[in-house]
This record gives C-alpha cells, sequence and structure tokens, in this order.
C-alpha cells in the first residue's frame, strides 16, 4: 500500500535536515514525496538538491519567489501546486507533510496498519511535542484526539477526494476533520510513544511569534462557524498550558476581533450547522464522549456509501 507525500516549505534550512532525515529512514519509505519549495532564498535549494539526487523517489518542485513566507491559505496552494502535477490514482494514501518535525522511524508503517484495521478511518496522526527551551523536557502541544494533526495530515486518497481536499484558508486543517466526521469518516490522533514526534516549530507560533500565531487561529476558528461560547471554553483550557495564559488569551482575542470587525465566514451553512452541535455537544458531554456519540451515529452514513 503506498503513500504520497507532498511538503510546501519556504526557507527551511534551520529544521529540514532532520525531517528528511526521519523520512528516509522509516520502515516504509513513501512512494513519492514531493517537496514544493515555496521560493526560499537560504540554503533550502541546496539542501534539496543533495536529497534529490542521493534519494531517488524525492521530486523537488520550485515556485517563484514571493517575497515573503505565507501561512494558512498560502501553505495549502503551494502544497496544490505539487498535488496537481502528480497522478494520485497511483497511492492509497496521501500526507501533507511540514519539514519542520523529528519523526518515529515507525511512524507511517503504524498509521497505515491503523487505516487497515478500520476502513471508517479517512484521516489520522501521532502528537506533536516540543523540546522546552529552559529544561530541555518534551511538551505536548494538546491537541485533540478527534483531530489528525496539521503537520501530517494523513490521508486514505478515497477520503481525501470525497471530503473535497482542503479548503485553501486559515482553518483548513479543522475544517477538513469535521467535514470527514459529516460524512461519516472517522478523524482521529494518538498520544502513544510510537506515534509522537517533535515538532521543531512550536505550533500556534509564527515568523512574528506565538502571539501572531494564536491570534491567527482565533480567526481560522472565527472564519469556521466556531461559536463564542465554545472559544472562550477552548481558550481558557489552553491558557493553562504552554505558554501560559497569553497563548489562550491571544485565541480568544483573534476571534473577538475578527467577530467585531465582521469579518467573512465559511460560506457552507449545512457544515456550519453541523460543527456547532457537535461543539454543543462537547460542552456538555465532554469532547471524547461527545466524538465517540458522533462517530457511531455517522456511521449510518459511511455505511450508505461504502459497505
Amino acid at each position: 500500500m503506498s503513500y504520497l507525500l507532498i511538503s510546501p516549505c519556504r526557507n527551511e534550512s534551520d529544521y529540514m535536515r532532520q525531517t528528511l532525515d526521519s523520512v528516509v529512514n522509516q520502515s516504509i519509505t513513501p512512494a513519492l514525496w514531493v517537496i514544493v519549495d515555496d521560493g526560499s532564498t537560504d540554503e533550502t535549494p541546496q539542501i534539496l538538491k543533495d536529497y534529490a539526487e542521493r534519494y531517488p523517489f524525492i521530486q523537488v518542485i520550485t515556485r517563484e519567489n514571493r517575497g515573503h513566507r505565507s501561512v494558512g491559505p498560502g501553505v495549502i496552494e503551494a502544497f496544490y501546486h505539487g498535488y496537481d502535477q502528480v497522478d494520485v490514482s497511483q497511492f492509497d494514501f496521501i500526507c501533507k507533510l511540514d519539514l519542520d518535525l523529528d519523526l518515529p522511524d515507525k511512524y507511517f508503517e503504524i498509521l497505515i496498519d491503523r487505516m487497515h484495521e478500520n476502513p471508517r478511518i479517512g484521516t489520522c496522526s501521532g502528537k506533536a511535542y516540543f523540546r522546552d527551551k529552559q529544561s530541555g523536557e518534551l511538551v505536548s502541544e494538546k491537541c485533540g484526539d478527534e483531530m489528525s494533526v496539521g503537520m501530517t495530515k494523513f490521508y486514505r486518497r478515497t477520503c481525501f477526494e470525497e471530503i473535497g481536499g482542503f479548503v485553501r484558508e486559515v482553518m483548513w486543517d479543522g475544517i477538513d476533520c469535521h467535514r470527514c466526521r459529516q460524512l461519516g469518516w472517522i478523524a482521529v490522533s494518538w498520544d502513544e510513544p510510537a506515534l509522537r514526534f517533535i515538532h521543531l516549530r512550536p505550533m500556534g507560533s509564527s515568523q512574528q511569534g506565538i502571539f501572531t500565531g494564536r491570534m491567527r487561529h482565533g480567526f481560522g476558528q472565527y472564519f469556521m462557524g466556531t461559536g463564542l461560547v465554545y472559544m472562550t471554553a477552548s481558550s481558557v483550557y489552553r491558557m493553562l498550558h504552554p505558554p501560559i495564559f497569553i497563548g489562550g488569551f491571544a485565541m480568544w482575542w483573534g476571534y473577538v476581533k475578527s467577530m467585531l470587525q465582521r469579518k467573512p465566514r465559511f460560506e457552507d451553512k449545512e457544515l456550519v450547522k453541523f460543527i456547532r452541535r457537535y461543539q454543543w455537544q462537547c460542552l456538555i458531554k465532554g469532547k471524547a464522549k461527545a466524538t465517540q456519540d458522533l462517530n457511531e451515529q455517522q456511521s449510518a452514513v459511511w455505511k450508505q456509501k461504502h459497505a
């Protein structure tokens, strides 16, 4: 069962060798790894050239330099620049993979095995950790079990095609998992030693700092249709985890600021209703119970098309 990796990148020379090494040393290597260099101006092109010459499954595609690093929609545009140049029908699985990760050596083998065991799993991942700069200890990024994490979106190809792929907006990595559940698929991530990977650039950070990154996440939640009550509860939870208070507050302020400015929101009204019903159930029952109940409820939707 073959898998395709697509990695958008720009100026990743500080981190990318660790990611490249951790992929080429996987117990099951990708059939093809398309790396889209989105106009890098550092040593990224030279590093990619070196690895592509040594590993035939690595293919580098270079885009013109736009003059700045782009996040959210820009990353997905770069992803599709690679995706559209590949016959994806050759592959059973597709993964959007960032180049600032250090993966355990059986990472993809385990994900593929889990998806074989349960044909309803449409997207999955392990869990992200980052290393604390002071203590050196690994700290969880606290990603929910009901999502595959954005930096390693591993998809069954048929599921990816059925949900229509990624939307080209800042909350692409949340909308996709909700769409999966809406269509009866399961989105999941596991916090197990063999699936824990190191995120060399912590989640929610950006070239302008943690506060900007978390505010962007707040806007993404607003765009997706998340309600204010759920967003407030989520932000309070985040305030209790590193970076203490400021991370959660920045998320909440990014949401509220977008609301006050009446910024545009996601146009798929049916999916927004689906998301809000689920979020209310999470507040009432707890996220684990609400997700379990919803997955059981949506099994009929999946069986209608796939059984």
